[in-house]
């Protein structure tokens, strides 16, 4: 921005001295060679994100957005803080994550099943089995009501099924470096939130103070939210996807055995800072902003609650007008189609690792039978459990809560294996990275368990 403006003035200051034709045409190639310059660098930095960047992106999935307006909807602005709050934890603890990977050249199942008893990575790859396949179906029943908004006569099951075999079908068939390319740019149906956050008249200096105050009134209804939020930005599926993404760069530059892909150096981990920066930011700037529209469309108007896709749909009608609905229905369609394959492929991440079965997105379906049938299985599973009477929202938000009880079990880990010297060596973590990780834990641990006396 400060590079335009100079541009800019330059060009007014030099109007008013007088300039021959040859003077204006190199003056002009000059310009747009610095514009080009701009603009190169800007397209590099973008093609460089990957792993963080989509991680980022599927945070945002449906159970995210539904949480997200359900807190806007019903607290107004009271838990707007959390979008500023979770940010350190967010970055740090996918930092680690992404570091172990480097470090190791293994994902994170992987190490823990070195570093801990088997029972460890046991307990905890059935509880990420069942949140992630409730966290698939959730999201499936969001993704078929969306498009019933667009067309209402396609039936339910149809469009769950449909859905849900689409998804299925992503990672079994398509390389992945076009399935990792084509989920990058998904991340463009997150700005529709941004953009209505500027048309409509907001408070921004009373936003700025609930972005920082921190608001409990310790009630029951805002104790589960508070951890369905937690839950769905620091979520316990992104963790081992953001090591297994890193695993398949390696792959993708030919590091094929993980001797070769054992060590790290500075630019590498300087270029993953990086990307998780820019993924984890993006995704808590759509998190103000689906809070913030939210309480400023639907909680003003006395809508409290988010029942139905239309009621988390009108929060988009101040930019869309008649077409919030359609609006609304492709931003759900289309972090749904990032998020259900990234939920899969990290179960099945961690449950082939565990194992030692042959695992990864680079490798042929008749290379890696068992981790393609883990994702086939998780999705058939979440499809199903849209056939037993779950309240769409509700399942989402509840997803949420699932993963907000589990998290704080695997980030344990994730802190004591990235603090090791003996595993990290130089590349441990800083005092200020093993700080931010363990209050995480704690306050974690502290809102799953209130939220589990809240429910019981």
């Amino acid at each position: 921005m400060m590079v335009r403006t100079s541009l800019k003035h330059r060009m007014n200051e030099e109007v008013l001295v007088p300039q021959t034709p040859e003077i204006l045409i190199e003056k002009e190639k000059s310009y747009l060679q610095e514009g080009g310059e701009l603009f190169g660098k800007g397209e590099e930095y973008i093609k460089k994100l990957g792993p963080g960047l989509i991680t980022g992106a599927a945070d945002d999935d449906p159970a995210g957005i539904a949480t997200y307006s359900q807190a806007g909807a019903q607290f107004g602005t009271g838990l707007l803080w959390l979008s500023v709050w979770t940010l350190p934890f967010m970055i740090t603890i996918q930092e680690m994550c992404a570091r172990i990977a480097l470090v190791t050249g293994n994902g994170l199942a992987s190490n823990i099943k070195h570093s801990y008893k088997k029972q460890v990575i046991q307990v905890i790859t059935i509880l990420l089995l069942v949140a992630n396949t409730f966290n698939i179906g959730a999201n499936l029943g969001m993704m078929a009501k969306a498009i019933q908004l667009i067309a209402p006569n396609l039936p339910f099951t149809f469009l769950v099924i449909f859905i849900g075999l689409i998804c299925l079908t992503l990672p079994v068939i398509v390389p992945y470096k076009k399935y990792a390319r084509y989920l990058k740019w998904l991340v463009i149906t997150l700005f529709s939130y941004i953009i209505t956050g500027f048309i409509i008249n907001m408070d921004w200096s009373a936003l700025l103070y609930s972005s920082i105050i921190p608001n409990i009134d310790f009630s029951k209804e805002q104790i589960l939210l508070i951890t369905a939020i937690l839950g769905t930005t620091i979520s316990p599926y992104l963790f081992f996807w953001q090591t297994s993404q890193e695993i398949e760069e390696g792959i993708a530059e030919g590091k094929m055995t993980v001797h070769s892909r054992r060590g790290t150096n500075p630019v590498e981990i300087s270029s993953m800072k990086k990307d998780i920066w820019t993924g984890m930011v993006l995704s808590n700037i759509v998190m103000f902003f689906i809070i913030a529209v939210s309480a400023n469309t639907l909680h003003i108007n006395g809508i409290t609650n988010i029942d139905s896709a239309s009621d988390a749909a009108l929060a988009l009608l101040p930019l869309a007008g008649s077409l919030a609905t359609m609006l609304f229905a492709i931003g759900i369609i289309g972090t749904g189609l990032l998020s259900v394959p990234v939920l899969a492929g990290s179960t099945s991440y961690a449950i082939s690792e565990s194992f030692g079965w042959k695992e990864g997105l680079y490798r042929k379906f008749k290379k890696a039978r068992a981790f393609y049938t883990i994702i086939i299985f998780s999705i058939l599973i979440g499809i199903l459990t849209n056939f037993i009477g779950l309240h769409p929202i509700k399942a989402l938000i509840y997803s949420a809560i699932v993963n907000g009880i589990i998290a704080p079990v695997i980030i344990i880990s994730i802190v004591h294996i990235s603090s090791s010297h003996k595993i990290m060596g130089h590349y441990k973590n800083s005092k200020i990275q093993n700080i931010i990780g363990w209050v995480a834990v704690v306050l974690m641990s502290i809102t799953a368990v209130a939220a589990i006396y809240s429910l019981f």
